[in-house]
Order: structure tokens, then C-alpha cells, then sequence
């Protein structure tokens, strides 16, 4: 079982704080970008695409282009980020079976999954992006 977050989606939300902090109206260029969250400036067109695709970031090409935040992060919550980049969770899949449940009244481990995915869903729904970076740095 796999409880966290992609390479992809980790990077994802690191040019989101990256792209807030440096938000002066320009463009960041993607090799600086790739730079700043540690990544390629090959890879960079996959994790931003997403993140384009969905309007929380825009992007420009030419010399003077590159990416820009396009959201207010006070008003972006984790959850909405993640799934813009791994898709929406699927709470009717079976833990047992990998698809959906057979049968709900038999199944031992329906209920309890069921809570714990909403429970999830429900903390990642309540961190808003602004506040990440404080929350990292103050539990360090």
C-alpha cells in the first residue's frame, strides 16, 4: 500500500511556493524554475503542465517567457493540487479486491478504509497552500 504523493506532485507544490515567492509580475523561466524545486528543465514541462492545465499557473514561451502563479494560494488547498495532478482520489475502491467493493456488508476492511480515506480527504482539503512553508518550517 502506497500512502503519500508522487515525485511529480511534490515538485508540483514546490513551484507553487516558488512561483508565490517570486511573483513580481514576470515570468520565472523554466530553468530557473526546474533550479529552485530541484528538478530538470526537461522534466519541468510534466510537473507544470498539470498545474497550467488546471489554472493555477500560466505559461509563455520565448526568451522572455517562462511561468507565473495564477492563484492566490491563500484561496488553494493541497487537496485541490494533488488531485490536479494525480486525479481525483477514487473512495470507491476496495482496498481487498483493488476495484470496487463487492459486497459492503462482508467486506471487513469496507468501513474502516472508507473513514480513513475521508479523513484524508478531509485534512488535505484544509491545508491551504499559503500556509505549507510556515507549518514545515515551525514542526522542523
Amino acid at each position: 500500500m502506497h500512502l503519500g504523493i508522487s515525485r511529480k506532485t511534490a515538485l508540483a507544490l514546490k513551484a507553487m511556493s516558488v512561483l508565490s515567492s517570486m511573483d513580481d509580475g514576470l515570468s520565472v523561466p523554466g530553468r530557473e524554475l526546474a533550479g529552485h524545486i530541484g528538478t530538470t528543465a526537461r522534466f519541468l514541462p510534466q510537473v507544470m503542465k498539470p498545474l497550467v492545465a488546471h489554472d493555477y499557473a500560466t505559461s509563455s514561451p520565448g526568451p522572455s517567457g517562462g511561468y507565473r502563479l495564477a492563484v492566490d494560494l491563500t484561496d488553494t488547498t493541497l487537496l485541490q493540487v494533488i488531485e490536479a495532478i494525480e486525479g481525483p482520489f477514487d473512495l470507491g475502491k476496495c482496498i481487498s479486491t483493488g476495484g470496487p467493493c463487492p459486497d459492503q456488508a462482508s467486506c471487513a476492511l469496507h468501513i474502516p478504509w472508507t473513514r480513513a480515506k475521508t479523513a484524508v480527504l478531509t485534512e488535505l482539503g484544509s491545508v491551504m497552500l499559503d500556509i505549507m512553508g510556515q507549518s514545515s518550517e515551525s514542526e522542523g
